[in-house]
Order: structure tokens, then C-alpha cells, then sequence
């Protein structure tokens, strides 16, 4: 969908999820394939499809919500990323790659959702006034990546 692929959260978490398919699970151990690799798979899966499903949601609070439960998959994909790690099963270059795209996700993330709580989509429409917003503020930070991006 070409409104979706423009949306920078939605392209930095598909990179995310395959870099992970192309340079992580490569590297697990093949008795963790139904353990530790399925899980950190299914984690870099879901934050990519928890922003196109909170993009598809019309009203502002279902798409903030599906953009907590990316972030909720994002923090989980890091405490399996740890655990790879202090296991050994992950090399150093992948581990610092990794982690230096989530913390731009993350960023982008809570940049998302404030812009969503400002510009309250669906709002006007019947019942959404019935939805509490009382969720605090999220701020992101306007330095880049090193690459001139957020």
C-alpha cells in the first residue's frame, strides 16, 4: 500500500525485521529453532505489521494502541536479542547494528504516536469523543541516525 510505505516507522521496521530475518537467524544454533529464533522471528514480524494494522485503524486510539503493541514487540525483540547475545549466538557486529536500529525505532515510534495524538484522527466521528486520551505525551529526539535520518 503506497500511503503505508511512505510512512517512515512502517519502513524502518520493515528494515528491521529483515535485517533480523537475514542476519540473525542465520547465526542461532539449529536447536533453538523452535525455541529463541522462532520467538525473536515472530517479535521483529509483529512491530512492522502492529504499524500497518494501527495505519489501517481509523480512530486515533486504535492506532496508538497498535503502535504500544509494536513498541511492546520492539522490547521484546530486544530481551531476546540479549539473550542471544550472552549466549554467544549473535556476533558483536550484528549486536550493535541491531540495537542502534531499535533505538532509532523506538525514537520514531514515540514520534508517531505523539503526531497521532495531535492530529486525532477519526475524531469528529460518532462515539470517538466516548474514548478517553488521558495516555501522557511522547517527545522525540530531533537528532539523527548518522545517515541525516531519524
Amino acid at each position: 500500500m503506497e500511503g503505508l510505505n511512505r510512512l517512515q516507522v512502517y519502513q524502518r521496521a520493515h528494515e528491521l525485521a529483515v535485517l533480523v530475518y537475514q542476519h540473525v537467524l542465520s547465526e542461532m544454533p539449529n536447536d533453538e529453532k523452535y525455541g529463541l529464533t522462532n520467538q525473536i522471528r515472530r517479535a521483529a514480524a509483529s512491530i512492522p505489521a502492529n504499524v500497518a494494522e494501527g495505519y489501517g485503524r481509523y480512530y486515533y486510539q486504535e492506532s496508538i494502541r497498535f503502535c504500544y503493541l509494536a513498541r511492546g514487540s520492539l522490547m521484546e525483540l530486544s530481551s531476546h536479542i540479549d539473550l542471544a547475545v550472552s549466549q554467544g549466538y549473535l556476533s558483536d557486529e550484528n549486536q550493535l547494528l541491531l540495537k542502534e536500529k531499535m533505538a532509532v525505532l523506538l525514537k520514531l515510534i514515540h514520534g508517531y504516536i505523539n503526531y497521532l495524538k495531535e492530529s486525532k484522527r477519526g475524531w469528529n466521528e460518532p462515539g470517538s469523543q466516548s474514548i478517553s486520551d488521558d495516555l501522557a505525551l511522547y517527545y522525540v529526539d530531533d537528532s539523527d541516525d548518522g545517515e541525516g535520518n531519524l
